[in-house]
């Protein structure tokens, strides 16, 4: 089950490069790298959410 919408942002420049270069180094896209950062961000706040 794959539900997926774009969703469209600007980004400071070098978090542009530093995504693009990690991305490069680990052989993964972009696009997954975000995504893995986005739930990383959401699962921090919701522990502190959460009684």
């Amino acid at each position: 089950m794959n539900n997926r919408k774009m969703y469209n942002t600007t980004l400071d420049s070098d978090l542009i490069r530093q995504i693009k270069i990690l991305a490069a180094q680990l052989e993964k896209r972009q696009n997954d790298l975000l995504e893995e950062a986005i739930q990383d961000l959401l699962n921090k706040y919701q522990r502190k959410v959460d009684p």
